[in-house]
Order: structure tokens, then C-alpha cells, then sequence
């Protein structure tokens, strides 16, 4: 699947809002990126309501016993020694409201006053518009709707190396890359791991092995440490992996979708080989995000066949289908190994 280019447009947009202090009267927040998200709230809270009256002047609304009444009470209600008023509204399904609650939010939305700045925020609710409803489409054209994405490698690397640097210590780009990928990349996360790393060590460079001692991966990146030992070769430690993922209660249809997928990337790879093409074209095909995993599957594919790749893909897809079909899972996923390993003895250098 090739990887999908992010639009960062409106949270740039909302940036130099901030900055020039020409906020708009209607936000919606939402996105993966909490970290950014809530960096954006604060700023906006100095910007508009930091004083001695900020009580006055912001209001939070959070849960599902948001009325339209109540939100309406606190748009009338006049700044106090300010010029405009925050309201924070978390986690309102404004869509899936009575129709009643809509042709009020409709009529609110619609005649906001200029001192008014009203953000809704979606986090445990996603943010899902119908189109359908006349509601989305009011939304749409008068709403500024921000997506907090989470970052691409090369801000991210920078904003590692930033943070690292605010705590008098240094990391290269592989190490913060490193990082990032066993914490899951994003920020909210990374920030408690660079201060918890930072001072686990007198010594001003970063190592993986300083990451190592004390950072707990994500799950994700103990499933990627697997299928890293499978198409590298080395079955006895993906053997191990495997029975640890396993006796921590990992779904197995959860593990074999890993496994076929890494195995299709192999073959990406070996494909990218063939053609000339190189570690970005791959990146670009496969949603690769960090340069490290796609020179690591890069490596595994020169040391093997486009035939012995196709093989691969065939026996977990066919593993796949046993399991879907009522066959053991963790017998599949141990049978898959054995074969795929099979495959690997068979295997001569390109």
C-alpha cells in the first residue's frame, strides 16, 4: 500500500494564527497527535484567556452530558476585561445528537459573536461527520477542522534531537529513530521516555543500548522484532519472540496479519532490487515510515530470490486461510515458521 502523504495545511494554518493572534470563532481538534493537540489548547488558553480573569472567561465542557443550552448560556455571556471568550468543548457526538440538539447547534453555530472562540475536541469520540446532514456541511464550510497528524520522520528526528538537547544531551538520527519506532512515534510518549532516558545516564550521548535499559517497546515493536528474525532468517530467535507473544495473550490472527505483511514488504523489496529502485521507492510502496526498516528489508532481500520471496507470501497466505477457516492458531503460526524456515535452507545468495 503506498504510503499516504499527510496534509499538515490546517495545523500550519492554526500556527500562524496563533502566532499573528487572529484566531477564528470555530475549531474542531482532532487527530492521533495528542502531544501537538494539547500544546495548541495551552497556547491558545495564554493567548485569549491568561490573566486574572481566565475563570470568567474559558469555560470546559467534557462527556456526554453536554447540553446545546448550556454551550449557548456561555456563548452570550460577555468577556470580562478580555476580548474574547475560550470555550472547550470535549467529546460532544454533535452527529449523533436528537434533532432536536442539532437545528440548536445549527442556529448557534450559525450566529457565533466575534468575542466567542469555540473549539470542540475529539479524543476518546472520533470526530466522523455524516455528509448526509445538513449539521456536516455547516461544519465544514464554517468550521476550521484540524487534524493533528502524527509527525513524518524527518520533523519528528528533529524534535527528538531538540528535546534531547533541552536536557544538555545528544542523539544521532539512527538512534532517534530507533526510539521513536519502540515508543510508537508519537509525542506524548517519546517526551516521557526522552526525560526518563535523559536521566538514566551521566554520559551526553544517547545509545540504543541507554534506550534499551529503560524503555519498555510498544507492542508493535516486539510483533516487528518478530517478523524482523523471520525475513533476516534467524527462526530461533523469532521462535522465541513468538512463544513470549504468545504467552502474553496476543491475538495469533493479530500476529499472522504481521507476518503476511512483512513477508509482501519482503517481496517489495526484492521486486525494488530487480527493478533498480531504491530505499525511498520502497518507503513510498510499502507506508515504510522510518529509513531504518526499509535498508533492513533491503538487506534480507539481496540474500534472497524474487521465487523464494514469492513462496513466502504464498505459505502465509495460505496459513491465513487455515487459520480463518477454524484451524489452531498457534499451530498455524508455529507451522508457518517451520515452513518458512524451510524455505530460508533453500535459499542460495543472489
Amino acid at each position: 500500500m503506498a504510503q499516504k502523504k499527510i496534509d499538515n495545511s490546517a495545523y500550519e494554518a492554526l500556527k500562524l494564527a496563533i502566532k499573528n493572534k487572529q484566531l477564528g470563532k470555530l475549531y474542531v481538534f482532532h487527530g492521533e497527535e495528542r502531544y501537538l493537540l494539547e500544546n495548541a489548547l495551552l497556547q491558545i488558553r495564554k493567548l485569549l484567556v491568561d490573566g486574572d480573569f481566565a475563570d470568567f472567561n474559558y469555560k470546559k465542557f467534557t462527556g456526554s452530558g453536554i447540553t446545546v443550552d448550556a454551550l449557548a448560556a456561555a456563548c452570550d455571556m460577555l468577556p470580562v476585561f478580555a476580548e474574547r471568550t475560550f470555550l472547550e468543548v470535549n467529546d460532544f457526538d454533535i452527529f449523533k445528537a436528537n434533532d432536536e440538539a442539532k437545528q440548536k447547534l445549527i442556529a448557534l453555530i450559525s450566529d457565533l459573536p466575534d468575542y466567542v472562540c469555540l473549539i470542540f475536541v475529539y479524543d476518546v469520540v472520533e470526530y466522523a461527520p455524516d455528509g448526509r446532514q445538513k449539521l456536516a456541511a455547516l461544519f465544514k464550510s464554517t468550521a476550521n477542522i484540524v487534524e493533528f497528524n502524527v509527525q513524518e520522520q524527518s520533523q519528528l528526528i528533529k524534535w527528538i534531537k531538540k528535546h534531547f538537547l533541552e536536557i544538555g544531551k545528544k542523539i544521532d538520527t539512527p538512534t532517534a529513530e530507533y526510539l521513536a519506532f519502540i515508543t510508537g512515534g508519537l509525542m506524548t510518549s517519546l517526551n516521557l521516555e526522552i526525560n526518563k532516558v535523559g536521566s538514566s545516564t551521566n554520559e551526553e550521548t544517547i545509545t540504543r543500548e541507554h534506550i534499551d535499559a529503560v524503555v519498555t517497546p510498544v507492542l508493535d515493536a516486539v510483533i516487528y522484532e518478530l517478523t524482523d528474525y523471520i525475513v533476516s532468517g534467524d527462526f530461533n530467535n523469532a521462535a522465541h519472540v513468538l512463544q513470549d507473544l504468545l504467552s502474553m495473550r496476543e491475538v495469533p490472527h493479530k500476529l499472522m496479519y504481521s507476518i503476511a505483511m512483512k513477508l509482501r514488504q519482503l517481496m517489495a523489496a526484492r521486486l525494488c532490487i530487480e527493478s533498480g529502485l531504491g530505499e525511498k521507492k520502497l518507503m513510498e510502496l510499502c507506508a515504510i515510515r522510518f529509513d531504518f526498516q526499509a535498508r533492513n528489508l533491503l538487506t534480507s532481500a539481496r540474500k534472497a530470490t524474487l521465487d523464494e520471496c514469492r513462496r513466502a507470501v504464498i505459505y502465509s497466505t495460505q496459513a491465513a486461510y487455515r487459520m480463518n477457516s477454524g484451524s489452531d492458531p498457534e499451530d498455524q503460526l508455529i507451522e508457518l515458521l517451520i515452513r518458512l524456515a524451510e524455505n530460508r535452507r533453500s535459499m542460495r545468495p543472489c
